[in-house]
């Protein structure tokens, strides 16, 4: 299995990108990718991964899903709202049927997210 450790290695450094990313654009998550950067770094580079979890800002979000699988009141929030605003900008720009995937997600993803522990 050479070729699993620099794939994990990629694929953490990948999604820490889009993560990063995601600080900037307030439609794209950011704990999501960092939580998937912690769990490739986990098989590739363990240092990456502590830095993570150490990390001030985004360390405490993560170490919660891993512990309890828990996502803060706020982070739901904020997560839903961001999800209803995608639905409403869908359906003042592309209007039916189109926003009804918008809400399937909504839906879904929104009531996976609140069923979570805080």
């Amino acid at each position: 299995m050479k070729l699993a450790r620099p794939f994990w290695l990629t694929a953490g450094i990948s999604a820490f990108a889009m993560g990063t990313v995601g600080i900037l654009l307030p439609l794209l998550p950011t704990v999501p990718f960092y939580l998937l950067a912690a769990f490739c770094f986990a098989r590739s580079n363990q240092k990456w991964e502590q830095w993570l979890l150490d990390h001030n800002v985004w360390g405490p979000p993560i170490r919660r899903w891993r512990e309890r699988g828990a996502i803060t009141r706020k982070a739901k929030i904020s997560s839903v709202t961001a999800m209803s605003i995608g639905a409403g900008v869908t359906w003042f720009t592309l209007g039916w049927p189109w926003v009804g995937i918008s809400l399937l997600v909504l839906v879904i993803a929104g009531s996976w997210i609140w069923s979570r522990p805080d």
